[in-house]
């Protein structure tokens, strides 16, 4: 090796180390992980049918995966969970922003497996129309329901999805099912017209309210009132109490007006304290007795038939509306008619038009 000149006794004070021949281009002492392996449709079932919350969190992810590789095990994997699903009680919780939702979760979600229940939670969190990113940090927020053994939390990316419900949601509930979660609760982003997404999926849709935000009826869409089997009216403590009780006699002063609903069943209003946990009990007691009430006249089982026609028709129009986008030919055309629209050289429902027609012919 060459001696470095900046070592000779002209330069004092210096001193150069030699180099090293032939660095290694990897660190040597680094771990190496191999390539994690791709199971296969039968032991993610296996997996899911024995329990194994590690497999059903891989599944789930396959689900939500857009990837076409994955879709095609995913399939497969709930195809053949299908028949083992359809045994649990599905409540989706809705409310305005601030309700308390995830803590309200918390507490209902632990009161229920002290009574042995297997639950599962399905909270979506609301992803960013610029980054389309998602903190998805409801699991590190239901500290002790996470702890809990026969407790699943699964926080997923809304995506822009309709009302805040991810798409591949019903999927999700089904793998659940499978792996043995009698109880499923369904978390939305918050209060909106397109929450008819998340009501589509469950048994029994929970409006979670509180008071001390004007007058409690104005924020609340009368749609949204009408699609709610019950109203929970949350932070019912401290001084708080009395304005709850008389929110409670405004709902059900309110909900009396609505025509009555298709199941029969007259929605009422329940007072609660998520902090404090009282009231919980109480709430829950409205769902089952509306789950007994529906399963006595036919109208839960004639529901869910209703739930997966209409699930049937929403996932043609994805698959469409995924076909089209991501057809190879259709992308580049889409695109000039966009620019003729903008130039004003053609109008946009001819350009859409146009568009089907050309889509319709590389068919």
């Amino acid at each position: 090796m060459m001696e470095h000149p900046e070592n000779s006794n002209e330069y004092k004070g210096l001193v150069v180390n030699e180099g090293v021949v032939n660095l290694p281009q990897v660190n040597p002492y680094s771990t190496f992980h191999r390539k994690k392996r791709v199971l296969t449709a039968d032991e993610y079932v296996e997996g899911i049918l024995k329990g194994d919350i590690t497999l059903l969190s891989q599944a789930v992810t396959l689900v939500e995966s857009n990837l076409p590789s994955d879709q095609v095990i995913a399939q497969q994997v709930i195809e053949r969970c299908l028949p083992h699903a359809g045994e649990s009680v599905r409540v989706g919780i809705t409310g305005v922003p601030g309700a308390g939702k995830s803590t309200f979760i918390e507490a209902l979600g632990t009161e229920l497996c002290k009574q042995g229940k297997h639950l599962a939670v399905l909270a979506i969190d609301p992803s960013s129309e610029r980054s389309k990113g998602s903190i998805l940090g409801d699991k590190t927020r239901m500290n002790e329901l996470s702890v809990q053994a026969n407790a699943f939390i699964r926080p997923s990316p809304s995506a822009g999805s309709l009302g805040g419900v991810a798409r591949k949601t019903r999927e999700t509930i089904v793998l659940c099912e499978a792996a043995g979660f009698d109880t499923i609760l369904v978390e939305t982003v918050g209060v909106g017209q397109s929450e008819t997404a998340a009501h589509s999926m469950v048994d029994f849709f929970l409006l979670l309210q509180v008071t001390g935000t004007g007058d409690e009826l104005q924020g609340i869409k009368r749609g949204i009132m009408e699609m709610a089997d019950g109203i929970a009216i949350n932070k019912c403590d401290g001084h708080n109490i009395e304005r709850a009780q008389a929110a409670k006699v405004s709902f059900k002063n309110a909900l009396a007006l609505f025509p009555p609903t298709e199941s029969g069943w007259k929605p009422y209003a329940e007072t609660c304290s998520a902090v404090e946990k009282t009231g919980i009990q109480e709430v829950w007691n409205m769902i089952e007795q509306y789950i007994r009430f529906t399963r006595e006249n036919g109208y839960f089982d004639a529901k869910r038939t209703e739930q997966a026609k209409y699930w049937m028709y929403e996932t043609i129009n994805s698959s469409l509306l995924n076909g089209f986008y991501q057809h190879p030919e259709m992308e580049a055309l889409t695109q000039l008619m966009e620019k003729k629209v903008l130039n004003n050289e053609i109008s946009s429902f001819i350009a859409a038009s146009e568009l089907i027609n050309a889509y319709n012919k590389h068919q």
